[in-house]
């Protein structure tokens, strides 16, 4: 547990999430415009994220989205938060992301995630023998890192534009396993814990002290997943607020749906915001004026000691989400000047 406050960076990871009443073609235009106004508050990465087969969800197709974003930015960097590994062929994804860092040079990140990102029946159907690329992780992992370095030129197989191309890897988790092979490896790690709360303090605990510094990492670097609701009065942040726990609750039940609009915080939202499913998965979702997230979020860091907040806001309207990534940026600028 950190006790002294230290500057952290900010970050936004973006599931192109679908409101209802809003096409996807829509959805991508307020992908692009929150990236171009994120970047001018100062967050330091885009990441998005891989899911499938959920109605309310655009983030499907991560690399072409993450050129899409790089392409209409010119600082911020742009990643996954993360490309499923076990979804895919690590050559195609070395192909894939050697391409965006020669497109957008020293702006790209590779986060790599061993889950699928969406049902087992769909899994099954994006590659039916995903689970033994499962049980490799860390071996598929490592092809990666072959394919990107300059020694791979005098392999049979080449990812031939990716040699070289620096695209940082990060490795995403839910779990203790996600710590102990981030720590092995000596990568960058960043934990779910916007929606898996239970193992955070556990896994950062188990990676800080079993960190092994590599040629890409000298020290543990941590980054942990947070929703922000953040409004200009506690009233309207709460209303906002209701979205998010009808789309948990959604995901629960299984009840495909878009994000549906905010409504008044009724006897019923309460208490399945109180149920304890919901409560764990909501646990790190600090809601509110500035001054109420300001205090939630302090404590968390202040608890977490991690160096990195990826931030998610997913609210109906896009306005909103821009407000609250605006005023999310003001409380950490202030808190990192102090």
């Amino acid at each position: 547990m950190e006790t002294t406050n230290k500057k952290v960076a900010y970050s936004i990871l973006e599931l192109a999430i679908v409101s209802n009443g809003v096409t996807l073609e829509q959805t991508f235009k307020n992908s692009v415009d929150l990236a171009q106004k994120t970047e001018e508050m100062g967050y330091k990465r885009f990441w998005l994220a891989e899911h499938h087969n959920m109605i309310h969800v655009a983030s499907v197709a991560t690399s072409i989205l993450i050129g899409h974003i790089a392409g209409n930015t010119k600082t911020i960097r742009v990643g996954s938060g993360g490309i499923m590994l076990p979804n895919h062929s690590p050559l195609i994804v070395a192909e894939q992301f050697g391409t965006l860092g020669r497109l957008y040079p020293n702006r790209i990140d590779l986060g790599l995630g061993r889950a699928p990102g969406t049902d087992q029946i769909t899994a099954h159907a994006i590659r039916s023998d995903r689970m033994q690329a499962v049980h490799n992780f860390p071996g598929e992992i490592e092809q990666i890192q072959k394919y990107f370095s300059d020694e791979n030129e005098w392999s049979q197989v080449r990812a031939v534009v990716a040699e070289g191309v620096n695209v940082p890897l990060y490795i995403l988790g839910s779990s203790l396993d996600s710590a102990h092979l981030a720590a092995k490896m000596g990568l960058p790690y960043a934990f779910a814990s916007h929606f898996a709360t239970g193992f955070l303090n556990e896994a950062l605990d188990i990676y800080r002290k079993e960190f092994q510094p590599s040629e890409w990492l000298d020290k543990p670097y941590t980054i942990a997943g947070v929703n922000v609701i953040a409004a200009n009065t506690d009233d309207e942040a709460e209303r906002n607020f209701t979205s998010l726990i009808r789309m948990f609750l959604g995901i629960l039940t299984g009840k495909r749906e878009p994000l549906q609009p905010p409504m008044e915080m009724t006897d019923e939202l309460m208490m399945i915001q109180h149920n304890p499913a919901v409560r764990e998965m909501l646990k790190y979702s600090f809601v509110g004026r500035k001054e109420a997230v300001a205090k939630q979020l302090n404590k968390f860091l202040l608890e977490t000691g991690v160096d990195e907040l990826m931030v998610v806001s997913n609210m109906h309207a896009h306005k909103d989400r821009v407000t609250s990534y605006q005023i999310l940026s003001e409380i950490i600028d202030e808190r990192n000047n102090l």
